[in-house]
This record gives structure tokens, C-alpha cells and sequence, in this order.
């Protein structure tokens, strides 16, 4: 029988620039309107989660708030055709955790739109160590791969690759035969992202040049960027010929001061990566390739795991840059 209240991760915001957070329980009725209620196995800490987290204008725009744009679990009550009471189901992106409340929650309610059968061959665990992060670089090699960039072609380059999105993209990318090159601030973890799959790591030193030449030398075939700002900025003019940047992060700025040199005299494309509205049939097809022939070995390196009461801590580590990998949020205590 469904419970008729759940416990939360609540963000409140008590005065003009102060924000408090903190477990709490509350009626079931409260959660938004929706098709389908969802018992939440499994959440995860994005980076947009920890700005919402911590009240970012830009992100949360409402209070009371539950974050997390992620979640697993299994059907609870479902009022769709396309759901019953029981199956698995994952929510990435969309509105949860942004718009409304999201996954740091015992439950959530979304439109049935939203849902996405779990695929057989993925555990609820290994479809959160990927969530929106996996997604998002399912997409960006989706991209290098549409643009003709096959793995003879060189070096692709992945950006924050300690990261969710960076250290998914640089084993999806190894998984299919490229030549990686990752790029970290963090020494210590050059060793682990060897393990997973680059041949080669940089500092992030190395991919952000201060210079205002329009073009500089060329080095790379492709590159997965989460950072933007001068990374991104840096990246464009040192694509090969017909190289392909796919862009998906803004922890380095959102401006990107270039000229329409590289894009003209390269032909180079700077591919933008958008998870949270991507359609719904690319995001079926998306998971189900996650799923099969770009299913990923050793996940559990990947990841690990806090309840409720360790989310804030897990947040204060992402807004300093300390974090690694993929940290996954069990709401229920059962």
C-alpha cells in the first residue's frame, strides 16, 4: 500500500540570499500533479542538482524545493496505458528536480511522457551510476559519430573527465576503439582515468590557451567538453579539419569570445548537447543502446552512494571542484 506521506531532501529559502536545507516529511498529496507515482530506488548528485541545492536563481525558481534531475524506481500507481503498478522505470531530465520536485525523494509524480522503461540489461544501480551524466555522454560520442570521426581518425579529447559526464565519455569512447585523452586539474587521479579507458592525461592547463589567435595548431580529431568558457574557447581553434566538439558544460563560463574562422576554414562543428528536453524516441533509443551494444564494464568504479542525510555534504564537495565520479542517493532507508 502506498504510504500517505515521504520523506525528502528540502531546500527553503528563509530570507534574501539565505537558503536552509534539510530532511523532511511531507504529505504525499504535496508532490506535483502526474500519470504516474514512482517509488524512488535510486537518485544521483548532477552538478545541476547541487546548484539547486544551494538556491541558484538560474535553477531554482521555486521554494520549497526538491532537487535531484535523476531517478530510478519502480511504478507505484500509474493512471497510463504505458505503466502499471510494479515496473521499472527510469526519469531523467525533463522538468524533475528543475521545475518541479525531483528525485532526492522517497517519490516522485511525472507526467507519463517523462518515464522511460527500464532496459533489460541495465540494473536500477547501473542506470543511475549513469543518469542524465551517462546520457549526456551517450549523446556527445553519438554526435562525434555523426559527423563521420571514426577512431583512425586521432586524438579525442574529453574536458572534466573526472567527472560524471567526462569519466562516462572517456569509457564509452575507449569501449568503441578511440584514442582518449583526458584532461584533469586532479594529479591524483591520472592513474583512474587510465584505468578507465584514456591513453593518454593532460592538465587542464594544456586546453586553455590565453592566446587571441583565431586559429591555433591543430591536435585533435573530436572532443567531449564539460567545462566551456576559454577550455571550450581553446578547443574550437585547435580542431583538425572537419573535427567535432560536442558541448555540454558551463562550470567554466558561458562566454566563448571566437571568431567564424575555424568553422569556415576547418569545418569544424560545435555540436550543442541539450539532456533535459532531448525527444523522447532518441532518449528510448539512447538508453537502449546503454543498454547493448554500449553497455559499460565496471560501473561500480564509476560510482558510490549516500542516503539523505549526506547529500549536503556530497554538494559542498561538487561546489568546490572535489568531486569524482558518479554519487548515487538512496532515498529510502529499506
Amino acid at each position: 500500500m502506498t504510504p500517505e506521506t515521504f520523506q525528502g531532501f528540502m531546500v527553503r529559502k528563509t530570507g534574501k540570499d539565505q537558503i536552509e536545507t534539510g530532511i523532511e516529511g511531507r504529505p504525499l498529496r504535496e508532490l506535483p500533479e502526474g500519470d504516474v507515482l514512482i517509488r524512488v530506488e535510486y537518485s544521483s548528485v548532477n552538478y545541476k542538482d547541487a546548484m539547486a541545492a544551494t538556491g541558484h536563481p538560474g535553477i531554482t525558481k521555486k521554494f520549497p524545493h526538491i532537487p535531484g534531475i535523476d531517478s530510478v524506481g519502480t511504478v507505484a500507481e500509474s493512471s497510463s496505458p504505458h505503466f502499471s503498478k510494479g515496473d521499472a522505470v527510469i526519469m531523467t531530465g525533463h522538468g524533475l528536480g528543475v521545475e518541479r520536485w525531483g528525485g532526492w525523494a522517497e517519490y516522485v509524480r511525472v507526467p507519463a511522457e517523462w518515464v522511460v522503461s527500464l532496459p533489460d540489461g541495465l540494473t536500477a544501480r547501473e542506470a543511475m551510476t549513469l543518469g542524465t551524466a551517462g546520457f549526456t555522454a551517450a549523446q556527445c560520442v553519438q554526435a562525434i559519430q555523426l559527423q563521420g570521426i571514426t577512431p583512425d581518425r586521432g586524438e579525442v579529447v574529453v574536458t572534466g573527465a573526472t567527472g560524471g559526464v567526462g569519466s562516462i565519455a572517456v569509457m564509452l569512447l575507449a569501449k568503441q576503439g578511440y584514442q582518449v585523452v583526458a584532461v584533469t586539474g586532479k594529479e591524483s587521479r591520472r592513474q583512474w582515468l587510465t584505468d578507465l579507458g584514456a591513453t593518454r592525461v593532460i592538465d587542464r592547463s594544456e586546453v586553455a590557451s590565453e592566446s587571441e589567435r583565431p586559429l591555433l595548431k591543430t591536435q585533435w580529431a573530436a572532443a567531449v567538453d564539460t567545462v566551456g568558457g576559454q577550455t571550450l574557447t581553446t578547443l574550437v581553434r585547435t580542431m583538425q579539419h572537419r573535427g567535432c566538439i560536442a558541448a555540454c558544460g558551463v562550470v567554466g563560463g558561458p562566454e566563448l569570445p571566437l571568431t567564424v574562422y575555424p568553422f569556415i576554414l576547418r569545418g569544424v562543428t560545435l555540436a550543442g548537447i541539450d539532456s533535459a528536453w532531448c525527444p523522447d524516441d532518441l532518449r528510448a533509443e539512447i538508453w537502449q543502446r546503454l543498454a547493448t551494444d554500449w553497455k559499460l564494464d565496471g560501473l561500480d568504479r564509476l560510482a558510490s552512494e549516500t542516503d539523505l542525510s549526506g547529500v549536503g555534504d556530497v554538494v559542498e564537495r561538487m561546489m568546490r571542484g572535489e568531486n569524482v565520479g558518479r554519487v548515487l542517493v538512496r532515498p529510502s532507508a529499506d
